[in-house]
């Protein structure tokens, strides 16, 4: 049965997971940027047969705690976060997914805590700050001042008519696209519960965080990257994270982009299971 925890953490903050299965090896998966643990509530089950799963709202996000400050909006924060969160469910050492921005705070979790970190899967991520085109930048910064004035559902609302209208805000066009929730049923609640200094915050902070590429080669543990064929901002990304990290694999999910546990989600869960069965020595 799901158990749904919310644990304190340092600076007043409240961490919300949910978890499935039991066993001695958690499995942590961490959201990216407006994500929330419903990601992954499609997975939950067929994960929990390899044992205990922990799906994790991070700070700003989901059911945690929106403190509405600037400050507390960092991946070092985040990934101190998730630290304090694993400690207190006593869920480390574990094996960790991490997606996009959550896949940032990975690399920075196996980085400052190698011991507990059994294995690892970087999902359509970067171990470097993206290069945005200044008129991306610019429509970034208005939506954040949008976000600061307007709220987030001034933000969805902004948001879901973009998508609607074709106006790049949706998944890129994939041969899956009819597994995406194009409705935007999906996306609106999740914008509409995060903190709306988290969005402008981490939304800039995606593309100024000091990179960590020259530090792939400590990872040690094993690791697979995971990405959306599609995904084209990403692909040459998780190259160089599969060519840093010793004995890395890099599995590329066809017909797929951003949301590949979406957009094609046997090939994204036949993936993680391989991952799981290749680093806990089952079959």
């Amino acid at each position: 049965m799901d158990q749904l925890h919310r644990v304190a953490v340092p600076g007043e903050i409240e961490i919300e997971c949910q978890e499935a299965g039991s066993g001695p090896r958690p499995f942590a998966l961490v959201h990216g940027f407006t994500g929330s643990r419903d990601d992954w509530r499609e997975h939950m089950g067929p994960l929990a047969e390899f044992g205990r799963t922990l799906a994790v709202d991070q700070r700003g996000h989901g059911g945690s705690s929106n403190p509405g400050d600037a400050a507390g909006y960092t991946l070092d924060q985040l990934c101190a976060d998730l630290a304090a969160l694993l400690g207190a469910l006593d869920a480390d050492p574990c094996d960790l997914l991490g997606h996009s921005m959550g896949g940032m705070v990975a690399l920075r979790y196996v980085l400052a805590h190698p011991e507990r970190t059994s294995s690892l899967i970087l999902m359509d991520t970067a171990a470097g700050a993206l290069e945005v085109p200044e008129p991306a930048r610019k429509l970034m910064e208005g939506v954040a001042q949008l976000a600061r004035s307007a709220g987030m559902a001034g933000v969805a609302g902004m948001m879901q008519s973009a998508m609607e209208g074709g106006g790049g805000f949706g998944a890129p066009q994939v041969a899956a696209a009819d597994a995406y929730d194009t409705s935007f049923e999906r996306v609106r609640p999740k914008l509409e519960q995060m903190d709306p200094e988290a969005f402008a915050t981490l939304g800039s902070a995606l593309f100024a965080e000091a990179p960590v590429v020259d530090r792939l080669g400590e990872i040690r543990c094993p690791t697979t990257v995971i990405v959306g064929e599609a995904d084209l901002p990403f692909r040459e990304a998780s190259q160089v994270m599969a060519d840093e990290i010793a004995g890395a694999e890099l599995v590329v999910i066809p017909e797929a982009a951003h949301q590949p546990q979406l957009e094609n989600p046997k090939a994204w869960l036949d993936a993680v299971q391989g991952h799981l069965r290749r680093v806990r020595g089952t079959r």
